[in-house]
C-alpha cells in the first residue's frame, strides 16, 4: 500500500518553518472564516481591510491595540512559566484582580492624604510593581503549595480560585474600598499614579514597555540560567529531574510565585493605564485570552509580544468592522478560534511531510 504522508526523521524546528507553518495556518483560518462573511452579504475583503486597517494601519488604533496586548502579553509570559514548569495554572483572572486590588492600595496610600504620601514616579512605580507581583505571587503560590505539599490538582484549584478573587475584589468595591457614590468602585487613583502615554495622540502608554522588559527577563531565566533550566527540566520530567538532585517542589513554587506575579502586574497596568479606578469586571476574561496568546507564541517569550499585539488588534478591529460592514463582533471571535487551532494543528506539517503518488511508487517496501 503507498503512503502518500511520511513522518519527519526530525521535526522542522527552524525559525523559517515555523513561521512558514503559522502563517500558512493564520491564511487558511482567514480563507474559512470570510465564509463567515457571506451569511451577511459582506465582501470578505473589505471586513478583513476594516478589521486588520484599524487596529495596525491607523496610528490611534495600533495605540489602542498595544494597549490591549500588554496584560495579554504580561499573562502570557506568565503561562509560559508555569506550563514550561510543569505547573498547568489556570488561575491568572484572579492574580489579575488581586494584583490591581494590590496596586490600587498602593496607590491611594501614595495620594495627598493617604497613609504614605505623594512619592516621585520613578519611585513609585518600581514599588507598585513590587506589591502587585508580590499579591499575585502569594495568590498562585497558595495553590504551588497545594501542588508541591500535598499532591493536589492545580488545575481544578486554580480554576476555582478566579472566582474567589473576583467574588473578594466585589466585596472590596462595595465595602471597605468603595467610593463615596452610587457605584461600586474604589475611589480614583492619583493622576501622578497614571503609566504615561508613550505615543502622542494615543492611548498607549508605558504598560507596552513593562511588558517588554517582562519578556526579556523571562526569555533570560529560561534560557540563560540554572534555575530556569531546572524548571524546564521539571516540567518535562519530574521523575529524572528529581533522580539528577532537582528540587521539583521548590521549582514548582517558584514557578507559581513567578506565573502569579507577572499576572498580578498586568492587573496593575490595566489598573495604572486604562481604568484609573479599581472596579468590578475589569478582568474582562483577559487571564483566559492571555493563555490563548502563550499558546500561539508556542510558549516562546520571544514571540509572545507579536501574538499579543495580533490578539489585541483583532480584538480592537472587530468593533471597528462591527460599525462599517455591518456584522457581529462575534465573527472575530470565531476567526481567534480559528486561528488557534489551526496555528496548533499546523504542528503536524513540520513533523509530516506529503510523498506525491510518484515518490510514493518508487519508495521501497516497507517489508523490505
Amino acid at each position: 500500500m503507498f503512503r502518500f504522508i511520511e513522518r519527519r526523521l526530525a521535526p522542522a524546528e527552524g525559525p523559517i518553518a515555523i513561521a512558514a507553518t503559522m502563517g500558512a495556518a493564520i491564511l487558511i483560518a482567514l480563507v474559512l472564516g470570510g465564509g463567515l462573511f457571506a451569511v451577511f452579504h459582506t465582501n470578505p475583503l473589505t471586513a478583513y481591510m476594516t478589521l486588520f486597517g484599524e487596529a495596525f494601519a491607523s496610528f490611534r488604533g495600533f495605540g489602542f491595540s498595544l494597549v490591549k496586548a500588554a496584560p495579554l502579553a504580561l499573562i502570557a509570559l506568565g503561562t509560559i512559566v508555569a506550563w514550561r514548569s510543569g505547573f498547568g495554572y489556570l488561575g491568572f483572572e484572579g492574580c489579575f484582580v488581586i494584583g490591581a486590588t494590590a496596586a490600587t492600595a498602593f496607590a491611594l496610600a501614595t495620594a495627598d492624604t493617604g497613609a504614605i504620601g505623594p512619592l516621585p514616579f520613578l519611585v513609585f512605580l518600581p514599588l507598585c510593581i513590587l506589591c502587585s507581583l508580590v499579591a499575585g505571587g502569594i495568590w498562585a503560590g497558595a495553590v504551588g503549595l497545594l501542588r508541591a505539599r500535598f499532591g493536589g490538582n492545580e488545575v481544578l484549584i486554580s480554576l476555582m480560585s478566579n472566582y474567589v478573587g473576583i467574588l473578594l475584589v466585589q466585596y472590596l468595591i462595595s465595602g471597605p474600598m468603595r467610593a463615596p457614590g452610587g457605584l461600586p468602585q474604589s475611589e480614583r487613583l492619583p493622576h501622578e499614579t497614571w503609566l504615561p502615554f508613550i505615543m502622542p495622540g494615543t492611548r498607549a502608554h508605558a504598560g507596552i514597555l513593562i511588558a517588554l522588559m517582562a519578556a526579556v527577563l523571562v526569555w533570560t531565566l529560561l534560557k540563560k540560567t540554572p534555575i530556569g533550566f531546572e524548571m524546564i527540566v521539571t516540567g518535562l520530567n519530574p521523575s529524572a529531574a528529581r533522580y539528577g538532585g532537582i528540587s521539583t517542589s521548590a521549582r514548582i513554587l517558584l514557578a507559581a510565585f513567578l506565573a502569579g506575579g507577572l499576572g498580578g502586574i498586568a492587573g496593575m497596568v490595566e489598573l495604572l493605564g486604562v481604568q484609573h479606578r479599581l472596579v468590578d469586571g475589569m478582568s474582562g476574561g483577559v487571564g483566559f485570552i492571555g493563555i490563548v496568546v502563550a499558546l500561539l507564541a508556542r510558549l516562546n517569550p520571544v514571540w509572545v509580544l507579536l501574538t499579543a499585539v495580533l490578539y489585541g488588534g483583532m480584538t480592537v478591529g472587530a468593533d471597528a468592522m462591527q460599525r462599517s460592514a455591518g456584522v457581529p463582533s462575534s465573527i472575530t471571535f470565531i476567526l481567534q478560534s480559528l486561528i488557534v487551532l489551526l496555528v496548533l494543528a499546523s504542528d503536524l506539517a513540520r513533523r509530516y511531510r506529503f510523498r506525491s503518488p510518484f515518490q510514493a511508487a518508487l519508495a521501497p517496501s516497507e517489508k523490505a
